[in-house]
């Protein structure tokens, strides 16, 4: 019974989602309790992905270093180029194209992980991804933003460093360590973790749903459109380097999921600190969007998934 309500919980995810978003724009009080508990939940779902892996995992990550260099570099490439671009062809107004330029100068965000967890992607490769491409932001980024706005910013290491520590590195080890002690009785309960993490995450995409509701009721289409396109062609410009790169799906899946998912709640705060609160703006709907569009790809990845394990059920009974 468990079982079988874990699975459909892991089927409908993107339904969940929308549905508890729509809920949140409605009645926003339902799930904005949940900002001081957000770095919590993200934990909780770290220590779950933790379970699911092994040391091993990550030293197979560290030894394809092509693969975390070649996602660092199109994180620090491709997307502040898009940003430009399609600020340029869409005639965003200042403050749009600057608050675009900072959200696309910022490194992977620890969603990234989550989705990658999610999607059945190598969460290993994403998680060290996220690490390096942190590690590097306090130098890259403030480059970045001065090379394209002529702006000079500084982004503190210790602080970031901090924050990855304790909402990922912690409890990702702490979940591996269980695992190495207690294999046997966590593999009996394993296949609960994954529901957890797509209710716990569906809830904190309402969460920012319902922070986020009177800017959403303005509805600023053309930079959300701007937005859009930006994940987008982050998503696309992954996974398409990974297959030229000849890496298997897998790994191609995390590229696109590393480069397309940005840590936007720094690019809010960056905006907002060194330029204006409408600077802001695209950083705060690349927060949602990205969610929205993970929850995407990991209906359509499990989606997939079932389609070629019925398949090869189906080669195997003939």
């Amino acid at each position: 019974m468990v079982y079988a309500f874990c699975r459909f919980i892991e089927r409908h995810f993107l339904l969940l989602a929308v549905t508890l978003s729509v809920a949140a724009f409605v009645e926003p009080a339902l799930f904005i309790w949940l900002r001081p508990h957000i770095a919590l939940c993200l934990g909780i779902i770290m220590f779950g992905m933790g379970l699911t892996l092994e040391f091993k995992d990550f030293v197979a990550a560290i030894k394809n270093y092509k693969a975390v260099g070649l996602g660092v570099v199109l994180q620090y490439t491709i997307m502040p180029a898009l940003a430009v671009v399609l600020s340029s062809l869409l005639g965003l107004p200042q403050e749009a194209l600057i608050g675009m330029v900072v959200v696309g100068a910022c490194p992977g965000g620890t969603a990234s992980n989550v989705i990658a967890h999610l999607a059945k992607a190598n969460v290993a490769l994403s998680v060290t991804m996220t690490m390096v491409s942190t590690c590097l932001a306090p130098v890259l980024t403030p480059l970045i933003i001065y090379a394209v706005l002529n702006q000079q910013i500084e982004i503190p290491l210790l602080p970031m460093v901090k924050s990855v520590f304790w909402i990922v590195i912690f409890p990702l080890v702490d979940g591996l360590i269980l695992r190495r002690f207690l294999r046997s009785r966590i593999d009996s309960v394993i296949h609960i973790f994954p529901s957890v993490s797509i209710v716990v995450i569906a809830m904190l995409i309402a969460c920012i749903i319902g922070l986020n509701h009177d800017m959403l009721a303005t509805f600023p289409l053309l930079i959300f459109t701007a937005v859009v396109l930006h994940n987008l062609g982050g998503l696309a410009a992954g996974y398409g380097a990974g297959r030229i790169a000849g890496f298997p799906h897998r790994d191609c899946l995390t590229l696109a999921i590393e480069v397309g998912m940005q840590n936007s709640g720094l690019g809010v705060a960056l905006a907002a600190k060194y330029f204006s609160a409408a600077s802001a703006l695209p950083a705060a709907l690349f927060s949602l969007w990205h969610n929205i569009s993970g929850a995407t790809l990991v209906h359509m990845n499990r989606a997939n998934a079932e389609i070629e394990n019925s398949a090869d059920a189906e080669v195997a009974r003939n």
